[in-house]
């Protein structure tokens, strides 16, 4: 069982443009609606790949129905905290060109009855899923909730004996970080702001990964995006670094999401570091080539598995990949 935590969960609407003007009316080709979220991306990609999932989440409103109707019909099991603010909605313009345009709203702001009920229905789930399943907590934190949220459910997960998938950011990561986490996914934003410096290349992402390791995590995959992902853990294994076959990506919102569910999968498969790490990647390509966020074709990650390059990490192997030659 993988139980996908949402604190702040959105319809995201995809709205196809043949050009982006600002300040001027934009007629858009088309708009589709979608489950959305992080956690809802990890939910649906896990799932693809057949591990058994489940959704728990503050919903209200209009928008927060839409949002459990979609998962619903996608065959995800929810369980709703009903909150008085409504859900938020994103948008993500796509223009003809590839350009993506994400605008994401802050989300309405949750009580103390609201989270203190989240983290009871949180409690039942893991006491109920047994010992081996797997948590994941994605995206960003509501306003009103407390930035040691995260924090809260880790060790909660871990009374019940269960694994930590952690993808946030900002003071909420730092927090979270001090509850040992069994996996964190830092994007290269991410990265920078915990790092407080650029993270550009493979040495600056295993030095962020060594930082969170002595914060508490337990294991670190930094995702450098079209250059790959640094996988580092605790138990002082060989970093690996992977490197994704070059396609035409649709777009890039939710790729992380995919790759986090890739590692559930992969724990979930009792695959090695090396094979985890295929998996991950092929997860986060093929959703870049998906109709929308999460909605992979497993025959797709599939066959993008075999084309992963992951190899232990040379000193001098941002060089050699800068100056195109062999890894």
């Amino acid at each position: 069982m993988l139980v996908c935590v949402s604190a702040n969960p959105a319809i995201d609407r995809r709205l196809q443009l043949e050009s982006i003007a600002v300040g001027e009316v934009n007629r858009a080709v088309s708009a589709k609606p979608f489950p959305g979220g992080k956690a809802a991306h990890v939910a649906m990609v896990a799932q693809a790949l057949a591990l058994e999932v489940t959704w728990v989440g503050f919903l209200g409103g209009a928008t927060g129905e839409e949002c459990e109707g979609g998962l619903s019909a996608l065959g995800i099991p929810v369980t709703v905290v009903r909150t008085r603010a409504d859900t938020r909605a994103n948008l993500e313009i796509i223009a003809s060109d590839g350009t993506v345009t994400e605008i994401l709203e802050p989300g309405g702001g949750v009580t103390d009855g609201e989270i203190e009920r989240l983290l009871s229905a949180c409690r039942d789930i893991f006491a109920e899923s047994g010992e081996g399943s797997q948590v994941a907590l994605s995206g960003s934190l509501p306003p009103g909730a407390p930035v040691d949220f995260y924090a809260e459910v880790i060790r909660l997960a871990h009374v019940y004996s269960c694994r930590v998938l952690l993808d946030t950011s900002g003071e909420a990561l730092r927090q979270a970080l001090a509850a040992a986490p069994d996996l964190v996914k830092p994007n290269r934003a991410e990265a920078t702001w915990f790092a407080g410096r650029q993270v550009n290349t493979a040495d600056a992402a295993v030095e962020v990964a060594h930082k969170m390791i002595d914060a508490g995590a337990r294991a670190v995959a930094v995702s450098l995006g079209a250059d790959g992902i640094i996988w580092e853990r605790a138990d002082n294994s060989a970093t690996l670094i992977s490197q994704p076959p070059s396609i035409v990506a649709r777009s890039t919102v939710g790729c992380g999401d995919a790759a986090l569910a890739g590692f559930a999968v992969a724990h979930a498969r009792g695959l090695g570091n090396e094979d985890a790490l295929s998996l991950a990647v092929a997860c986060g390509t093929a959703n870049c080539m998906a109709e929308s966020p999460g909605l992979v074709d497993p025959l797709e990650v599939e066959r993008i598995m075999q084309q992963v390059s992951v190899q232990p990490l040379r000193a001098d192997w941002w060089e050699v990949q800068t100056r195109g030659g062999a890894g």
